[in-house]
């Protein structure tokens, strides 16, 4: 099967969804492309570009204004035109998250852990707090303990500041003795972070995109085609690693689908990246006209694009 076929399945695919979630895909655009080039884009081409998707004009604005209402975009208003970018609440969050989607494996594990108790909250901060460490990677350890294995997390000390609860909330740094026994650690991490659902999403993912890799390097692909797949691979990644944590490898399963989904989402951006820069950069407006090239920003990510 060709590229450019593989890419029109995917697009199907995705377009087959119920319920669709044009939000979440909105975030995607903001986060992959637009954030990198000025933060601001016409809304009339963010209905046009995401048309593929199965993204009619009426989601598209019923999503932005949706987004709006939750904080993570705002507008301008130019003449009959509508601008839109990430507010600095969505710029922040989805920055957190772009720390794990472009970045690469973590060194060796020192065996430390932050844990975070929230015992001292109301039940609706509780959850709010809940829903946001999850989202960042941690685990339930057990009852009452929510456990992040790292003993630095700057994205932690930024969402308690949010959620104006840092005076309430018990952090401690732990770390792994030397007489625990290492499966029994393993196993804990195994149901804690129900890393058989997380596999089994990411043999899924596997499965969509590395047939991609064999036919690129046969039949380029053209530069809206490169933005459609770079922008369905980075969703896709997203939607599994933000159900997912920065396990250390000592902690993971042998033969860890996640470390090969990482390397191939990498692998297939560096292919595409160029067409899509090159359409983001012709086809998009904000309010001064075509956006600007990306920030170097945008060039490291996994590791440097070249």
């Amino acid at each position: 099967m060709s590229a450019l076929s593989s890419v029109n399945d995917l697009l199907q695919q995705f377009c087959r969804r119920k319920p669709m979630r044009g939000g979440s895909l909105i975030v995607t655009l903001f986060g992959d492309s637009i954030s990198q080039h000025g933060n601001q884009v016409w809304l009339g081409d963010v209905i046009r570009v995401l048309e593929p998707f199965g993204l009619n004009q009426r989601l598209v604005r019923t999503s932005v204004y949706r987004l709006i209402q939750e904080g993570w975009l705002q507008a301008e208003q130019v003449g009959r035109r509508s601008y839109y970018r990430f507010s600095d609440f969505g710029l922040r969050h989805y920055q957190r998250a772009a720390r794990r989607i472009y970045g690469l494996q973590s060194e060796t594990w020192d065996n430390q852990w932050t844990l975070v108790m929230p015992a001292q909250l109301a039940d609706e901060q509780r959850e709010a707090l809940r829903k946001e460490l999850l989202w960042l990677g941690y685990g339930a350890l057990v009852p009452g303990v929510l456990a992040y294995p790292r003993g630095e997390h700057e994205a932690l000390a930024e969402t308690l500041g949010e959620l104006g609860v840092a005076d309430k909330v018990i952090v401690m740094r732990a770390c792994t003795d030397e007489i625990c026994v290492a499966g029994t650690v393993r196993r804990q991490a195994y149901n804690c972070w129900r890393l058989n659902e997380l596999e089994a999403r990411y043999r899924d993912f596997l499965n969509q995109f590395r047939p991609l890799l064999e036919s690129l390097a046969t039949a380029p692909l053209a530069d809206e085609q490169c933005f459609q797949l770079r922008t369905l691979l980075i969703h896709e990644y997203r939607r599994i690693l933000l159900k997912d944590t920065e396990l250390p490898v000592e902690l993971l399963p042998e033969d860890w689908a996640g470390a090969a989904a990482q390397g191939l989402t990498a692998e297939l951006y560096r292919l595409v990246h160029r067409g899509a820069l090159n359409f983001i950069e012709r086809e998009l407006q904000h309010v001064g006209g075509t956006l600007p090239p990306p920030q170097q920003e945008y060039f490291d990510r996994f590791g440097g694009l070249g």
